[in-house]
């Protein structure tokens, strides 16, 4: 009960202090509580880590917050002054190790810091008197905050951490005879250069900022399964034409986005088993002196070719979107055909044909990580006209020019080309990035002709189907680092003149320039010793090429590079990253204990392949920074967990995480992410960048982070900060002669103009799904507009859509 005393005409009550005692010794013990369990965890991790040969700041930070958890419990002040004294440490090590990296300082400052005003808030219940608080104690609290509020200003500053030139960098100029941009987009490319490059030049850096969203285009196609569409609209004279992602065409008016026709080539659900794609489609029109003849398929004068995800080849006339009755079977092509034995997802054709001197050469996806008895890698090239089999290129039977002889079919398990071709069409050279043999993780079955070709280029005659020449970007490649951009051709100047060049991006982020009539690399080629060991010590490579043109690939992994977004997810990375082989980029494969792939298997550069502006002479590349942490899986332990191919019923893991590998000693499980137990990368950001690289010489001329934070964070729950992270992307950038690059790619949904200049984000869009696609220009009246189709991607993880989305001037 409390007590009142008279003084003199005024009457004091005392405050009944019981209950905010009650609140402050219940406020310190619990708080005591935790630091002494996050120490525990610390300090377990941290003696675990020392073990493995790493850090040994968590095991001492773990024991000195369970004394100063221990002294909270027990009411002493001396809890806050060690746990300062740990903060002030932490401070130093961070630095120590990072200096003053934003995004490097978040897993080792910002929790420590959170702990630190929660310690400000015990103070009070540290003190025998709580109303008697010293100016000493207010001085040091303020002090504290002070620091903590300074040090997240610190953070939220240094975070972006985006490095521009000094000094834009020069215009260059260079020779387009070899390219053939138009004020149209007829090819997937621009042109079957791959340039992806235009001449229109209406909207510039000063005034993209006004550009506007002048029409939203639905298809109605949203698969209920997993999607990728990836896909870039043609434009051809008054049409935009694509493909929806189950492979219905539609033809758009390019200035309204009306619709003008569709067809629907009704391609089966079960033949979308890892991801609906479509990243394009052919245009071919018959020169007009076939057109004087009386040869089938004159009613499709002009006409769209696609493949499906079902395995066919289809032909529409590109003005009614009609079938091609004088094409294959009514307007189709069976590509099954010689394949031999496959079910519905494992041959699928994702990319569009190359059409080049009449014959439309044709590649497919076959599904990873299946079976060593997979379906063909064969090259086919059709008549375009008719659909009939102009020649195969078969490399384990390279004595067959067509169709395999009866009983017979193509070669299983042979390395394919599932990305996009580029061709010269002088030359009537087509250029063919090939993929791995059909078990990506395991080469002791291989013959001799699939070690060869895999991972390589190849030159073949498009008259007769027969390579011509190839280069190899990776020997005995264990690591799936196949080809999977898109050739570029470039009149590249060198100093005894212009060479006809092909550009070559690859996933461990070598990018090759080369003569495109002989395959001879115009810069040295560097063979390095790597790593042997593993599980195939007796047939690895000794060494691997490296380019000394241009390269984006950082540098090797450490301990330090390991994040998170607190000390306990980041310790978490740092044993997992101790536990595991890593020597480079070409650590073996083990079956051991994990292996550290980094670049991981999303590349370094993957199908969006490179722009080129050729006057300016700058090459534009998106590239990925991301890690893989992978193992292989004895078979009698596969077939224990169930792991079978989907040829035998099997439900594999999408999305590169694996498979099961049948046939070979080995199944292969893939984290793809490499992320914390709370969802978060365990390597540091950026995850992905754009470089803009002089042509001529192969230096970078700027390198930025590109892909903010705003919808990636803890647990999948979008962070809503605007800061510039570096994305994983996937997707290919557009090149004006305005002077801009346009990208989206990354996932954070954004789509981009940068100045090509000086890297600088001059303007961008919030997309209403992911826009894992490349986009095209064009010309309508005059007006250029910017296209692109925002169909989301699963495997990144952004939202799927059924957009096509053009914006334009004012």
């Amino acid at each position: 009960m409390a007590n009142t005393t008279r003084q003199g005409t005024e009457t004091q009550i005392p405050v009944d202090t019981t209950h905010h005692r009650n609140f402050g010794f219940w406020w310190r013990v619990l708080f005591g509580i935790l630091l002494v369990l996050l120490g525990m965890m610390l300090g377990g991790g941290g003696a675990w880590l020392i073990a493995l040969g790493g850090s040994g700041y968590y095991l001492i930070a773990g024991l000195a917050l369970i004394a100063a958890g221990a002294l909270t419990i027990r009411g002493s002040i001396g809890g806050f002054w060690l746990y300062l004294v740990t903060w002030l440490g932490t401070l130093g090590w961070a630095y120590w190790e990072v200096s003053l990296d934003g995004w490097g300082l978040v897993p080792r400052v910002v929790a420590p810091s959170m702990l630190l005003v929660l310690m400000l808030l015990t103070i009070p219940a540290l003190r025998r008197r709580p109303s008697q608080r010293s100016p000493r104690s207010r001085t040091v609290t303020a002090a504290a905050l002070l620091a903590v509020f300074g040090t997240g200003t610190a953070l939220v500053a240094a975070a972006p951490n985006v490095a521009k030139p000094s000094t834009p960098p020069p215009r260059r100029s260079q020779s387009t005879a070899a390219l053939k941009a138009s004020a149209d987009w007829p090819v997937y490319g621009g042109s079957n250069a791959a340039t992806r490059y235009s001449p229109l030049d209406q909207i510039t850096p000063d005034n993209v900022g006004r550009l506007e969203k002048v029409w939203v285009y639905r298809s109605g196609d949203m698969p209920t399964g997993r999607s990728n569409l990836e896909n870039t609209p043609l434009k051809v004279g008054n049409q935009l034409i694509s493909c929806t992602a189950t492979n219905t065409l539609v033809s758009l008016d390019p200035a309204t986005g009306e619709e003008i026709w569709r067809y629907d080539p009704k391609v089966s659900a079960d033949a979308i088993f890892y991801g609906a794609t479509c990243r394009g489609v052919a245009y071919y029109k018959i020169p007009d002196i076939e057109l004087s003849d009386d040869a089938p398929g004159h009613a499709c004068a002009e006409r769209i070719i696609e493949g499906t995800m079902d395995a066919r080849l289809i032909a529409v006339n590109a003005k009614t979107g009609e079938p091609c009755a004088g094409f294959g079977d009514n307007g189709s092509v069976d590509l099954n055909r010689g394949i031999g034995q496959t079910v519905p997802g494992w041959y699928a054709v994702g990319s569009p044909p190359t059409i080049v001197r009449g014959i439309a050469v044709v590649g497919a996806r076959v599904r990873d990580g299946q079976a060593e008895d997979a379906p063909s890698g064969v090259i086919r090239g059709y008549d375009a006209v008719t659909g009939e089999l102009a020649w195969a290129w078969d490399m384990g039977h390279p004595d067959w020019t067509g169709a395999p002889p009866d009983g017979e079919v193509y070669t299983r398990g042979t390395p394919n080309m599932w990305t996009m071709a580029a061709a010269d069409e002088d030359l009537g050279y087509v250029y063919l990035p090939l993929g791995n043999s059909s078990v990506d993780y395991y080469g002791g079955n291989r013959a001799d002709y699939e070690n060869e070709y895999s991972s390589s280029l190849v030159a073949i005659d498009v008259t007769t189907g027969k390579p011509l020449w190839r280069f190899q970007t990776v020997h005995y490649d264990l690591w799936d680092y196949d080809l999977g951009s898109q050739p570029t051709l470039v009149d590249l100047p060198t100093e005894s003149g212009t060479v006809p060049a092909v550009i070559l991006p690859s996933k461990q982020g070598q990018i090759y320039a080369l003569d495109r009539r002989t395959g001879e690399s115009l810069f040295p080629v560097e063979e390095r010793d790597v790593p042997g060991g593993g599980v195939e010590p007796e047939n690895l490579s000794k060494t691997q090429p490296y380019s000394g043109y241009a390269h984006l690939d950082q540098p090797a992994l450490t301990e330090k590079d390991m994040w998170g977004m607190s000390p306990l997810d980041q310790l978490w990375c740092r044993i997992q990253f101790h536990r595991a082989n890593y020597e480079g980029e070409y650590t073996p494969p083990s079956a051991d204990k994990p292996f550290i792939q980094y670049p991981g298997a999303l590349g370094g550069s993957n199908w969006g392949g490179v722009a080129v502006d050729p006057k300016r002479g700058v090459l534009i590349a998106n590239y990925n920074d991301m890690p893989n942490y992978t193992q292989l899986i004895p078979r009698a332990k596969a077939d224990a967990m169930g792991l079978k191919p989907i040829s035998e019923g099997g439900v594999a893991a999408g999305g590169g995480e694996g498979g099961p590998q049948a046939g070979s000693p080995y199944a292969i499980h893939i984290n793809s992410g490499w992320r914390t137990p709370i969802g978060m990368p365990c390597s540091q950001p950026p995850y992905g960048h754009i470089r803009a690289i002089d042509l001529k010489s192969g230096e970078t001329l700027w390198d930025q982070p590109f892909g903010t934070a705003e919808e990636n964070g803890p647990f999948g729950i979008p962070s809503l900060l605007p800061f510039t992270i570096g994305l994983p992307n996937n997707g290919g950038p557009l090149v004006t002669a305005g002077g801009l690059v346009f990208i989206a790619a990354t996932t954070d949904n954004d789509f981009r103009a940068i100045d090509i200049e000086t890297g600088e984000v001059v303007w961008h869009d919030k997309l209403p799904a992911g826009g894992q696609a490349t986009p095209v220009t064009y010309k309508v009246d005059d007006r250029q507009y910017i296209a692109i189709a925002p169909g989301g991607h699963h495997f990144m993880g952004t939202d799927v859509g059924d957009y096509i989305i053009a914006y334009a001037l004012p």
